[in-house]
This record gives structure tokens, C-alpha cells and sequence, in this order.
């Protein structure tokens, strides 16, 4: 099928476009069970599409299907049978994925000096994957330590996937605007590591990129004056 073969060919464009899909969809699920459903299959869904982005990248398919299987397994079977605890599961081993597939992808785009239509996409899907998968690591976190987060909202009650999410981009964009504040260690502990991971790939990943690019610019301006002026002295 052609759509398939799409995925095959720009899986980390797809995965992005999923995962930036559900950020606009979520508020549109909140507080219906059919709702809750559907955004269990777009977790589904997600999962499939990191496991083709490790497929994409030169590490090792194995790994990726291990930790994939028992996601989409654990998050099918709370969403048909109504296990909660289950997803705290699914939400440990898709952290592992995400980051997993995240590296991988920074292999991908490490591995050359061209940078390519794909290798842009990659470096989007690789900062919502590094999100994700802290908002999985802070799902856990809660689950495991009641009350490490609190909130302007209702400050006593557990926070969501969503303001999990939220504060998990704020952090690692680094742009610190959020509602969202971690009370345990553990909680502060996973923040400043996803604050670090942030930094570390603006400054190593994303600006390699960007330097190729001019770079590229450069030899490319480069050649066509150096043709040009070959043709001026052919013709004269």
C-alpha cells in the first residue's frame, strides 16, 4: 500500500506528525470513556511508529520489538479490560522505548554530514520522543511516590497525563513556564535530568545540524562561483 510505504520510507515524519496530532486531540478525549479509548489507541499507534523509527536507525531491531510488544500488549489489554495498573507498566517500558528510539535516532542523524529532508523530521520526533518519554518516567514517579507533584489546579490531587506532559515539555525546552512543580526528590531528580538532556541536545544535536546546513550553503555558493567564473573565461 502507498501510505505504508510512506511510513516505511519517512517514519520519524509520521511519528511526529501522531504525536503532535494527540497534543491537540487530548483535550477533546478528557472525561469520556470513549474518549479515554481512542487516546489509548493513539499510545498504540505511537508505539508501533517509534518501534519503525528504531527500524529506520542503524541500532538493533531487537531491542526495539522487546520493549514494543509488551507496550502496545499492556495498553491494549488496560483499555479492554479496565486495568489501570497496568498502565503504570506500559508507561514504565514506553519510557524505555522512547528513550531508546530517541538515541537511535541521534545515531541516524550522527552517522553522516548531509543533512537530509528525513533528518530534519528526525530531529523533531527525537525531541517528542526525549519529552515523552519523561512524561512516562513522571507517570511512574506519581504512581510509585504519591504526591511528587503538585499543581495551581487542585494542589492535593494527582496531576494528569497532560499537565505531566505539559511540565515535561516546559522543562525540556527550558522555556520554565509551567504549573506544574515537583515536590520529591525523585520527582526533582528526573526534572533536572530531563533540564540536562534538554540542553545537551540543543547544544550537540540540534546546533550540528544547523552548522551543517551553512556549511552545505557555503559549498554549494562556493561551486556555482567557481562555475560561473569558469564559464566567464571559457567564453572570453
Amino acid at each position: 500500500m502507498a501510505w505504508l510505504r510512506r511510513v516505511r520510507r519517512h517514519p520519524s515524519a509520521f511519528l511526529l506528525a501522531v504525536q503532535l496530532s494527540s497534543l491537540v486531540l487530548y483535550p477533546l478525549m478528557v472525561g469520556s470513556d470513549s474518549g479515554r479509548v481512542l487516546f489509548g489507541a493513539f499510545g498504540v499507534v505511537v508505539a508501533l511508529l517509534a518501534v519503525l523509527v528504531v527500524d529506520r536507525s542503524p541500532a538493533a531491531n531487537w531491542v526495539a520489538w522487546l520493549l514494543g510488544v509488551p507496550v502496545i500488549a499492556l495498553t491494549s489489554g488496560a483499555i479492554v479490560f479496565d486495568h489501570s495498573s497496568w498502565l503504570v507498566w506500559s508507561a514504565l517500558l514506553a519510557g524505555a522505548l522512547y528513550v531508546y528510539a530517541a538515541g537511535s535516532l541521534i545515531a541516524y542523524m550522527m552517522k553522516d554530514t548531509r543533512v537530509t529532508a528525513d533528518e530534519l523530521f528526525a530531529a523533531g520526533a527525537t525531541f517528542t520522543l526525549i519529552a515523552w518519554a519523561f512524561a512516562y518516567a513522571y507517570v511512574v514517579c506519581q504512581a510509585w511516590y504519591p504526591g511528587s507533584f503538585t499543581g495551581a489546579v487542585e494542589p492535593a490531587r494527582a496531576r494528569d497525563w497532560m499537565e505531566l506532559l505539559f511540565l515535561s515539555f516546559t522543562t525540556l525546552s527550558g522555556v520554565g513556564l509551567g504549573d506544574v512543580v515537583p515536590l520529591g526528590a525523585q520527582a526533582r531528580a528526573l526534572v533536572m535530568l530531563e533540564e540536562f538532556a534538554g540542553v545537551g541536545y540543543i547544544a550537540t544535536v540540534v546546533s550540528r545540524l544547523i552548522g551543517l546546513t551553512l556549511l552545505s550553503r557555503a559549498e554549494k555558493s562556493a561551486e556555482r562561483a567557481q562555475r560561473e567564473a569558469k564559464d566567464e573565461k571559457d567564453s572570453a
